[in-house]
């Protein structure tokens, strides 16, 4: 027991550290740009090489998990990616955690090509085909006077419960949370939260049916 609250009491101090680094950024434009140019190719917008190659040291993979080599982690260390027990990420998928959190839960399979961009939570049990794109980034676009890649990005969390099956070449937009137990069909655009029990699909998606 004491063991226990011994590892809980860490944890808990460096989630506080992390955020209270995280405010000295904030309050430091300079020192925020220079650590992003030393953790950022600015060209690639991808971390750099020496970054890359520290990766496993700083993020979390359980217990017989499996990152395929051609996978593109984009995962700079100032947000979290954690991948569960059991889980697989499978060739020529790319997360990226740059402008918020990845966390994926156990025994869940993220299909071939996929493209996850955080701020995103995934359940367990969770399997995703092939092609989808899961995005809580947005583009800033409303000022008419300024180029769209001059506004920024804006985020909304993603979530998908556990014991769900996402089909082939599906979209999850910013801000959808989808429920247990349910079904994207291939092809759906999600733009909006999918209640549990539910299957789903079409240009934006519907609810087709409860399971």
């Amino acid at each position: 027991m004491q063991i226990y609250s011994y590892f809980c009491r860490r944890k808990l101090n460096n989630q506080m550290n992390n955020e209270s680094v995280r405010q000295k950024f904030k309050g430091n434009p300079k020192l925020k740009r220079l650590v992003d140019w030393l953790i950022m190719n600015q060209v690639e917008t991808r971390p750099r090489w020496y970054v890359r190659l520290l990766a496993p040291l700083y993020q979390h993979r359980g217990r017989h998990s499996v990152i395929h080599r051609s996978v593109r982690m984009d995962t700079p260390p100032y947000r979290k990616f954690r991948l569960g027990s059991y889980s697989v990420i499978e060739s020529g998928a790319c997360i990226n955690n740059a402008v918020g959190d990845v966390i994926i839960g156990d025994y869940t399979r993220v299909g071939l090509h996929n493209t996850i961009i955080g701020p995103v939570t995934i359940g367990s049990h969770v399997n995703l085909a092939q092609g989808i794109t899961v995005t809580a980034l947005n583009h800033n676009f409303s000022e008419t006077d300024k180029r769209i890649d001059e506004q920024g990005v804006s985020t909304t969390p993603v979530s998908i419960d556990d014991d769900v099956w996402i089909g082939a070449n599906a979209v999850i937009l910013p801000g959808v949370s989808i429920g247990t137990h349910s079904v994207v069909a291939a092809g759906a655009v999600v733009t909006k939260a999918v209640p549990p029990h539910s299957l789903v699909a079409g240009v934006p998606a519907k609810v087709i049916k409860q399971l």
